[in-house]
Order: C-alpha cells, then sequence, then structure tokens
C-alpha cells in the first residue's frame, strides 16, 4: 500500500471522528444525549414495588379485547370449515375421477390421470383415508392447540365443513368421504381419550 493509500485511509477514518462525544481533558468521551447510550436501566424509586406497571385498561377497551378474541375464534372455525369443504370436495372429484371406466368416459379422460387418481384414493394415498383424515386433524389441532374444549370447537367446524362440501357436491359424497370422516374422528376421540375425557 503506498504512502499516499495511507494517508487518504487516516484521514477517512478520523472524518468519521466522535461527533456525537465531547471529550474532557483525560476522561473517557461521554454521549452528548442520552438518546445515543442506548438501554438504561432505572431502578424502580418506591421500594418493594414491582419494577413495571399494569397497563390499565378502561372498560370500553376491555371489551373491544374481548370482542376481538371472540371473533378471532370464530374466524378460526371458519377457516376450519371452508378447509373441510375443499378438502372434501377434492376428494370427492378425485375419487370419481378414479372410477371412470367406460370407454366413452376413457375418451374425455386419459387412462394416466385415472391410474393417478386411483393411486392418490389409495390406502395410503395422498386423498386416501388415512392421509386425508390426518391432515383435517392436525389442521384442527394447529387452531385449538392442546385445549380439548377448543378441539371440540373443532371437530363441530369439521362436521359442518362435511355438510357444506356435501351440499356443494349436490349430493351424497363418495364413501371415501364418509370413511374419512369417520377416521378423522376416531382421532378426535383418540385425543380426548389421551386427556382422560370420554365421549358419549
Amino acid at each position: 500500500m503506498s504512502d499516499m493509500n495511507v494517508k487518504g485511509a487516516t484521514s477517512t477514518y478520523s472524518s468519521y471522528g466522535s461527533s456525537n462525544v465531547k471529550a474532557e481533558g483525560n476522561k473517557a468521551a461521554k454521549p452528548e444525549t442520552k438518546a445515543t447510550a442506548g438501554v438504561v436501566y432505572e431502578k424502580s424509586e418506591a421500594a418493594g414495588k414491582a419494577p413495571y406497571k399494569i397497563n390499565k385498561m378502561s372498560s370500553e377497551e376491555r371489551a373491544a379485547l374481548v370482542e376481538q378474541l371472540k371473533q378471532d375464534e370464530v374466524n378460526r372455525r371458519n377457516q376450519l370449515t371452508d378447509l373441510v369443504q375443499k378438502m372434501f370436495n377434492g376428494q370427492a372429484g378425485v375419487s370419481k375421477l378414479a372410477d371412470l371406466f367406460s370407454p366413452e368416459n376413457l375418451a374425455k379422460v386419459s387412462a394416466a390421470d385415472i391410474a393417478q387418481a386411483k393411486e392418490d384414493i389409495s390406502e395410503d394415498g395422498y386423498w386416501g383415508v388415512k392421509q386425508t383424515s390426518q391432515r383435517l386433524f392436525d389442521f384442527a389441532s394447529a387452531l385449538a392447540g392442546d385445549d380439548v374444549e377448543k378441539m371440540k370447537e373443532m371437530q363441530a367446524a369439521m362436521e359442518k365443513g362435511f355438510k357444506k362440501a356435501t351440499k356443494a357436491w349436490g349430493g351424497d359424497l363418495p364413501e371415501i368421504c364418509k370413511q374419512t370422516l369417520s377416521a378423522a374422528n376416531k382421532l378426535f376421540d383418540d385425543y380426548y381419550a389421551s386427556k382422560g375425557e370420554v365421549q358419549e
């Protein structure tokens, strides 16, 4: 590195100087403002009092918060209901595709599509009873957390979603959907049993 480069680097460094600090004789530099000092812990002045203050809410603010929490709960149930409806309609569609065996239907749908649909609704397939019921239960438990009463609400929302799917389908859903609902309900029952809850 040339002497000129060293001087340039030195002058550049010194131009960054501590513009926010004052040097007083041999004393260490101190910040000009409290804002540049970072976080400062200040001891509570009253002995025996907690070092924090409780956020006091008015009755109107508290009522608004409770209402918001109730609405959040309703939104979670609706979210599950909508998901269940879409899941059962998707499963029903794949199931019907797998049932297309006649030559006139094969002209509309490829044999590869039918083979894929059969695989998808097989015992271990993505739309099969086992995986679909597990997804329904997992989504419900993710929304409810480890709360038995909320899980009961999510199970009711799942049943509602099944009814909505049936209505959207325009008649009874295929048998695989009914088996899936039954398997999902069994997962809920197993969960309740693990919590010492006996379902009727």
